[in-house]
């Protein structure tokens, strides 16, 4: 009978698994667009008569997220954490089943009435899937109150010029999510152009046609004013992006522009993680990367920092890997043979950077620098 594991044990392989599987940015949208492919065969051979699907391109939004995010936040747990993701205007459940699909648990909540096909979408899309997403009808304007408890992400993507309250319903969301990504239409005038909008924190009320002909489109914030906004209900701001489609008129000759940005709620603690940072390639067989020459870790809490390596045939011997932190010495490895290894030092709470003294340039047949291959990072 194999021996049971000690409670040390188990700690170590379940903290050591979410840094080397923790999905980069660039990898969140590689497996949206698969899962993209995924959605569209079951759409087509579902094919409702009742209702139509919801026309616009939800992983669209996700791409726009490369540019946007930088540093800790372009890894996926640092925004999530353990908790729930809550998808906040869900369409018919693109998002919220993508999600899902990456192991999180999702709430999905949308307003039947202003939802393209009144949700019937995303409830043959949870039955079609074997969904175990939550889906809920709320109308925030009305209550201003989520069907949520604490949730590590917010997804907020073009539901702000919706709302009739859109700063009670930020504020409100503030109490629930630790981030948030936005998305939402910004304006630089009036729509008869005679009111300069661009740098004062102004918004413009939709008439009762609403905004192309959409009644439930209501406030179109400045720039300047999203920002007040998003202060005003509690947020900080991480990081923000205006982009512009040459193609898509907000109203006139206005080109349609949209902020996007990822908010930090002011009611919740700042949190520390154990995370990767800067120089780690795409993760390869669920299992294991590669680095660049140089590479880095964020670190939690003081204590042991192993890492699992691999040193590649390919790779001129012998191999040495420095590694300090604010410019302190923490440790050397001196690799003699190509295989497996392990590497250990000491290290407070902050920032491990690693360097090689040699890496694989770029070549014609892998555009990416390459240095060694981690299998695992233990911490403590």
């Amino acid at each position: 009978m194999a021996p049971v594991p000690s409670i040390q044990t188990l700690k170590r392989r379940f903290r050591t698994e979410p840094l080397i599987r923790d999905l980069e940015i660039r990898e969140v949208i590689e497996r949206a667009l698969a899962f993209q492919s995924t959605l569209l065969e079951i759409k087509a051979r579902i094919a409702p008569a009742e209702f139509g699907w919801y026309p616009w391109d939800s992983f669209g939004t996700l791409s726009l997220l490369d540019p946007l995010l930088t540093g800790r936040a372009r890894f996926l747990r640092s925004l999530t954490g353990a908790e729930r993701v809550l998808d906040v205007g869900c369409g018919d459940g693109s998002l919220a089943f993508f999600f899902e699909s990456l192991g999180y648990r999702v709430l999905a909540i949308d307003h039947p009435p202003s939802n393209f096909n009144r949700m019937q979408g995303v409830r043959a899309l949870k039955a079609a899937l074997k969904s175990s997403v939550r889906i809920e009808a709320a109308d925030l304007d009305a209550e201003l109150r989520l069907p949520a408890g604490r949730c590590g992400l917010a997804l907020f993507f073009g539901v702000l010029y919706h709302l009739k309250n859109p700063l009670g319903v930020l504020e409100t969301l503030s109490g629930h999510a630790r981030y948030c990504l936005l998305s939402t239409a910004v304006a630089r005038s009036t729509p008869d152009g005679r009111v300069d909008m661009q740098n004062a924190p102004l918004a413009y009320l939709a008439n009762r046609d609403g905004l192309k002909g959409d009644e439930t489109n209501y406030w179109i914030f400045s720039e300047a004013g999203l920002r007040v906004l998003v202060d005003r209900a509690g947020w900080d701001v991480c990081d923000w992006m205006t982009t512009s489609d040459p193609e898509a008129t907000l109203w006139g000759a206005q080109r349609d522009e949209r902020v996007f940005c990822l908010l930090r709620s002011r009611a919740f603690p700042l949190e520390r993680r154990t995370q990767l940072l800067a120089g780690w390639h795409k993760l390869e067989n669920d299992a294991w990367r590669w680095t660049q020459r140089r590479f880095s870790i964020a670190v939690e809490e003081p204590g042991k920092v192993t890492l699992r390596v691999s040193v590649p045939n390919v790779l001129e011997l012998p191999l040495s890997m420095l590694a300090n932190a604010n410019g302190k010495p923490l440790g050397h490895a001196r690799f003699e043979r190509h295989g497996d290894a392990d590497f250990t030092c000491g290290a407070d709470a902050g920032i491990v950077e690693f360097e090689l003294d040699k890496a694989l340039p770029p070549s014609p047949q892998d555009g990416r620098e390459r240095g060694i291959v981690v299998r695992g990072v233990e911490i403590g």
